[in-house]
């Protein structure tokens, strides 16, 4: 029986993989085959995670990275095309999820989210694009949220987030129609809460524990691998006539 999901012979990319969700999508497109290159910040952190990979046999090469500077983001890019000769998967998940309430917000605060999620989303896209038009062939999964949707009632620490998530669900159908004839698609993963280096604070909190009970009909965060389908679906050369689309991973929270 044919594997639809299989990954053979693919190049994924993952941004922001060194922690939390990243390196879910790294070990899910590893164990379908894929070759894996990894991108963050922190060098330490990645090189743990490429051993952590390399004993379940993966390929893994690892290139630090800060998203919101170009030529951090070209060098990165051009070093990951000379060593696999191709990027064929590009999973643009680099975010930021820092919170506070819209008329006390700094200037900072604001500019370094819009830098990191939606900079960042596009200057890894448009990059790696060039490489996959040149292939005719590419499939981009760019992380949305819930809050691509939706905000949340009665949270003043959410303006910045959910602009920043708005904005990677609109670029998402902008790209898929702008390479939709060049073999690429394009599409975003919405989750609601999973437990990450980011979010970790926030589950934490046992005032969180009543928002989850209101707000999804599940009653529940995310578990660990429950986002692993969506992303090698995206991923697979099966996906084909799928692009422009949010997929809500949420328990279904944006369903009410």
């Amino acid at each position: 029986m044919k594997d639809y999901f299989d990954l053979t012979g693919r190049v994924a990319l993952v941004t922001g993989a060194s922690s939390g969700l990243g390196v879910q999508f790294a070990n899910a497109l590893g164990n379908q085959g894929a070759k894996l290159a990894l991108m963050a910040r922190r060098a330490e952190k990645l090189e743990e995670v490429k051993k952590d990979l390399e004993t379940k046999g993966y390929e893994v090469f690892v290139q630090t990275c800060d998203v919101t500077k170009t030529e951090d983001v070209k060098n990165a890019i051009n070093n990951i095309e000379k060593h696999y000769g191709k990027i064929d998967i590009l999973v643009n998940n680099a975010g930021l999820g820092l919170g506070e309430p819209a008329d006390t917000m700094s200037d900072e605060v604001w500019e370094k989210m819009m830098r990191t999620n939606i900079d960042g989303v596009y200057k890894v896209a448009r990059e790696v694009g060039k490489i996959m038009k040149k292939n005719h062939y590419g499939r981009i999964i760019n992380l949305g949220s819930i809050h691509s949707r939706v905000a949340m009632p009665h949270s003043n620490m959410m303006t910045a987030y959910a602009t920043t998530k708005g904005a990677v669900f609109m670029m998402t159908k902008a790209l898929a129609n702008e390479w939709a004839k060049e073999g690429i698609t394009v599409n975003a993963i919405g989750p609601a809460y999973f437990e990450s280096e980011m979010t970790k604070d926030v589950l934490s909190n046992d005032a969180f524990d009543t928002v989850v009970g209101t707000y999804c009909p599940m009653g529940r965060t995310g578990n660990k691998g429950e986002l692993d389908t969506a992303v090698v679906y995206f991923a697979s050369e099966f996906s084909s006539y799928t692009t422009g689309q949010l997929l809500n991973v949420d328990g279904g929270w944006t369903a009410i």
